[in-house]
């Protein structure tokens, strides 16, 4: 009797480490059972991963920015647990409305659309999140939807991870201008999905600069975009190789796989994060 019993415990044991082992990062791929574990195994992370729609040259998918972002993270998550989201597009992109594809919310709608998805998240576990943007038009929302998590008291954190520089050596880059769809973004989507690159496409189209204005580098106007680059091109995508996309995206992957590892780590976020909703309420009588 003893030893059938100590045989079910084995297999119980063995068959929950099969279980946990096989669990998978993608929020929508688990059951209900199987999200509880994965919020306890990631210790209350979720990632983010968050991306746009948006015309990318004309050798590239509209999603690209979107493919990009959750190959990366969904790749680090699997090195270092956490659970990660589904597809998240809807982020700003008024510069590219001019083209086929683009889909450009609202302002006040990305900002609510992104409190009540992260309000959401957090009412299922995810007490701390780490947003991953995959899209240079998002490096000015990001931290600004961060800072107003200072608006009014939530019971979990937000931290944003912005594009990540590419570590130093690799493979030599050509494309000088390499902002949007060239030589960098044509090699990483040589990765993540390698079917969706038309190379034969990359030179219809030029994504020279037309320098279009004529204004100090440090005043800023929405137009700068469109009079530089009206193809939503910038670079050369036909100078893409496989070589620099693995650089680039290991390297990316490596950023993600470190943040998780840092916020799982840090107590003091949310500790201090509480300490200034408390204190924000008498502010008179917070110590000088």
């Amino acid at each position: 009797m003893r030893k059938a019993i100590v045989a079910s415990l084995l297999i119980l044991g063995s068959t929950l480490s099969w279980s946990q082992a096989k669990l998978s990062v993608h929020w929508e791929e688990l059951t209900a059972a199987d999200f509880l574990q994965g919020i306890h195994r990631s210790s209350g992370i979720c990632l983010l991963p968050f991306g746009i729609l948006e015309k990318h040259g004309p050798q590239l998918p509209l999603g690209t920015d979107l493919l990009d972002v959750r190959h990366a993270a969904l790749t680090a998550a699997e090195q270092e647990y956490a659970v990660v989201f589904p597809e998240y597009y809807f982020g700003q992109i008024f510069e590219a409305r001019h083209q086929p594809g683009t889909v450009a919310y609202s302002s006040h709608i990305q900002l609510e659309l992104l409190q009540e998805t992260t309000d959401e998240m957090a009412r299922n576990g995810c007490k701390k999140i780490i947003i991953v943007n995959g899209h240079g038009g998002n490096e000015s929302l990001l931290p600004y939807f961060a800072q107003t998590q200072l608006e009014k008291e939530h019971d979990y954190v937000v931290y944003v991870l912005g594009l990540v520089e590419t570590p130093p050596g690799g493979p030599q880059k050509t494309d000088k201008l390499d902002m949007h769809a060239g030589q960098s973004e044509t090699s990483m989507m040589m990765i993540s999905r390698p079917d969706l690159v038309h190379m034969d496409r990359a030179n219809q189209q030029s994504g020279a600069d037309q320098a279009r204005l004529h204004l100090p580098e440090n005043l800023y106007t929405a137009i700068w975009w469109y009079a530089r680059f009206p193809n939503h091109y910038s670079g050369e995508g036909s100078t893409a190789t496989k070589e620099l996309g693995e650089w680039k995206m290991n390297g990316w992957i490596k950023a993600i796989v470190e943040s998780i590892r840092a916020v799982k780590a840090d107590q003091n976020s949310v500790k201090l994060q509480n300490e200034f909703y408390e204190q924000s309420k008498h502010p008179l009588d917070t110590k000088q």
